[in-house]
């Protein structure tokens, strides 16, 4: 889900090939592509709050320095005006960009090479129909040796297996989708997956859970406790759709994610995602009882009642689409 907060959702520094007008391009397919943009939620790292739409700006710390968004409009100087439709293709999908140049991680495509060649180049389409403009933006802020971009070389052969997504024929057309676009397009992972030291998923913990920049991206499997094992397929369809549901309501980079992305999927998009979500496993992680009397225990009741009860209530009830209730709340 987007904006990545830890190395992992810089769309593709400097995409695009010769700009061509709307008019040159079928508009199904622009339409499609914009689809695309939506379930990738480029908005989110590639327009700059008040900004030009799609003209970069966004910057993204990480835990090895600062990248910038790129612009992606088709402006052939600044943007994304002078790569083909192959070379998108293949930053897409292999993280090389145009002219050979090495992408880091932070742009999606460990994700993205899952997309299919049709939705790339729809999300191509989209991209050449934009409006160009002039924004140029020093993207790699790194410092060395990160800012060497050679070094992805090594990375990529240890982290990366490029590989369009392969569909399950043991399950439903409608988890296939939601498998598709978690793991494609939505980039779930890339926020909602622990990281090794560098930077990389950690495939074993898959949407388990992270810390990027002070936020939690909790867990997203079904795990009972800390995970979606509480929520029903139609609870994570509704906090997609408008941030909120029985259980919680979005914040920081999620109510982003929301707004710019999940809040413009189709209906039967977000209950595929929600489908797929609850059939993931995940660690029970039994609670442990800590005894009434316990210091800690008296310390937090007196900070809950001081800090948190005029909004989330005396027992941690909440206010239904107002305030989350507290008290059993899985995530």
């Amino acid at each position: 889900m987007t904006r990545f907060v830890g190395f992992a959702a810089l769309a593709a520094l400097t995409l695009c090939s010769t700009a061509a007008s709307g008019a040159e391009l079928p508009f199904d397919q622009i339409q499609a592509g914009r689809y695309q943009a939506v379930l990738g939620d480029c908005a989110g790292c590639h327009t700059l709050p008040g900004g030009a739409p799609f003209a970069g700006g966004v910057a993204l710390a990480t835990p090895f320095g600062k990248l910038v968004a790129p612009n992606i409009t088709p402006d052939v100087e600044t943007g994304v005006g002078g790569w083909s439709e192959s070379d998108f293709r293949d930053a897409m999908k292999t993280g090389i960009g145009h002219n050979g140049v090495r992408l880091y991680p932070a742009m999606p495509y460990p994700a993205y090479t899952k997309m299919s060649d049709r939705d790339v180049g729809d999300l191509w389409a989209y991209l050449r129909s934009l409006q160009p403009v002039k924004n140029e933006i020093k993207s790699n802020l790194l410092p060395f040796p990160f800012n060497i971009r050679a070094v992805m070389i090594g990375w990529n052969w240890l982290n990366f297996t490029p590989g369009a997504f392969k569909a399950d024929p043991n399950r439903s057309t409608e988890w296939n989708r939601g498998a598709y676009i978690v793991q494609g397009a939505g980039h779930c992972a890339t926020c909602h997956s622990p990281k090794t030291a560098l930077g990389a998923d950690k495939a074993s913990a898959f949407l388990g859970g992270a810390v990027l920049q002070d936020w939690l991206a909790p867990t997203i499997t079904n795990a009972p406790r800390v995970g979606l094992g509480g929520w029903s397929v139609d609870d994570v369809t509704a906090y997609l759709k408008t941030g909120a549901n029985r259980f919680d309501i979005a914040s920081g980079p999620m109510a982003e994610v929301v707004t710019n992305s999940t809040a413009k999927m189709t209906d039967a998009d977000l209950r595929a995602i929600a489908v797929y979500l609850k059939d993931l496993p995940g660690e029970a992680n039994k609670a442990v009882p800590v005894a009434a009397d316990d210091p800690g225990m008296k310390a937090g009741a007196a900070v809950y009642a001081d800090n948190c009860s005029a909004c989330h209530g005396l027992k941690g009830e909440g206010q239904p689409k107002l305030f989350p209730a507290l008290a059993g709340d899985p995530v």
